[in-house]
């Protein structure tokens, strides 16, 4: 177990709003046939103090929230080197593991923003492996399109009192849409920083958003997200002009943004089973 817990998830009050169904609830994948299709999600170990969830969306690259990456005590970033993401772990062990080469945070992310809203939405971050993790049963998760209120939503995650075993829930609901921050029913608590949140498509799921704090709204218990429109897109500019070989990738828009396969150069892969989801 994990001492400390790092990078805390924000207390906010929000507005009023209306409630959908009620939210399926989490369950622990201890089970290695329901954990299969979550290999790619993992936990981030940070610097021996606490940790995040986080999900592969290529061989080398973790998406996970930018305050996972600085320090509660200090403010200030963790070494890359002092990070490591443990893909898959269960009950003790990880499918994959490998320490931070460096990672990219959102270039609007400030820590420290009095503006809890606007700090949200920017709290996106990836963090570049040493090595890619090439294994077969772990498939790095494709970027959804823009999120709808009508999608099915899941989360995985790891957090406090079940960390050595991902969790998923089932559905929950977008209840709200301000700006790129995403209003949540789904479950979350310490340690769940960073967790995808994923919307099931025709070939699987696919990572919508990347989970960021707790809220209060009409005295119920809500969670935000940050959206992974601009936010992912700036990174991914950031990665295209600090790595020389990303820069020389040709891509294409698929609509209005060009997919995550071809930003990363890579071809789709063949997407996990139909599962439930995630949890920070």
């Amino acid at each position: 177990m994990i001492g400390k817990l790092a990078g805390c998830l924000l207390a906010l009050a929000l507005g009023t709003g209306v409630w959908a169904q009620s939210p399926s609830e989490l369950r622990m994948l201890v089970n290695a046939d329901e954990a299969r299709a979550w290999q790619a999600v993992g936990r981030l170990d940070l610097d021996d103090s606490g940790f995040c969830t986080g999900a592969l969306i290529s061989e080398s690259l973790v998406l996970t929230a930018a305050h996972c990456v600085y320090s509660r005590r200090s403010g200030e970033m963790y070494d890359p080197g002092r990070i490591v993401f443990r893909a898959g772990l269960r009950n003790g062990r990880a499918t994959a593991s490998r320490r931070a080469r460096r990672f990219i945070v959102h270039d609007k992310y400030r820590y420290d923003d009095d503006d809890k809203m606007r700090r949200v939405a920017s709290d996106v971050a990836i963090v570049e492996l040493e090595r890619p993790i090439r294994d077969a049963s772990v498939i790095p998760f494709e970027r959804y399109g823009t999120p709808r209120a009508e999608d099915r939503f899941m989360v995985v995650s790891y957090a406090a009192g079940r960390e050595d075993a991902p969790s998923l829930q089932e559905a929950c609901e977008m209840l709200d849409e301000r700006g790129d921050v995403l209003v949540m029913s789904c479950a979350v608590t310490f340690g769940a920083s960073g967790s995808p949140v994923f919307v099931q498509s025709a070939s699987g799921p696919k990572i919508a958003s990347v989970m960021s704090a707790m809220a209060s709204w009409r005295e119920q218990d809500v969670s935000l997200a940050a959206s992974l429109g601009a936010p992912l897109d700036s990174l991914l500019r950031q990665l295209a002009v600090s790595d020389p070989v990303f820069r020389s990738l040709q891509v294409k828009a698929e609509g209005d943004r060009a997919s995550i396969a071809k930003q990363l150069g890579r071809t789709a892969a063949s997407q996990p089973g139909r599962l439930p989801q995630i949890a920070r």
